[in-house]
């Protein structure tokens, strides 16, 4: 009669533990998810605003592309930015230049429901992409 009620406190002190345990794998998985997809779409933005004629047009083309890329990606994001380097843009043909874009986002870790995790965690990703030397700028 001395062991009566052990399975419930054995029960009661493994449980946290694996619910933690859980946390930080699902913490950790949507951290790495999150970095690979706004890798992607800082590169599919490079990569369109290397095709780009203005500065402007480059602008829109990345945010276009990040936006698109995330979503394939599966990505969520509480904020979301997109800056572009576009200043090789104005320069004439036949000069060499690169472009690139950074995509930021902050992955939402609250409801992860682990102790002492922030609620959201910054990731930040750029690329560059290099300029077709003879193409047509505006």
């Amino acid at each position: 009669m001395r062991e009566r009620g052990a399975a419930a406190l054995e029960f009661a002190m493994v449980v946290p533990v694996l619910v933690l345990l859980f946390g930080l794998v699902v913490g950790g998985a949507r951290t790495w998810l999150a970095r690979g997809a706004v890798e992607q779409a800082a590169a599919a933005a490079a990569r369109g605003v290397s095709q780009a004629r203005t500065p402007g047009e480059a602008e829109r083309v990345a945010r276009d592309l990040a936006a698109a890329q995330a979503a394939i990606g599966g990505l969520r994001c509480e904020r979301w930015s997109v800056d572009v380097d576009a200043a090789a843009l104005t320069q004439p043909p036949g000069q060499p230049g690169s472009v690139g874009a950074t995509v930021a986002c902050s992955v939402p870790l609250s409801d992860v429901l682990v102790p002492g995790w922030p609620g959201s965690v910054d990731v930040r990703a750029t690329a560059i992409a290099v300029l077709d030397r003879y193409r047509g700028r505006k």
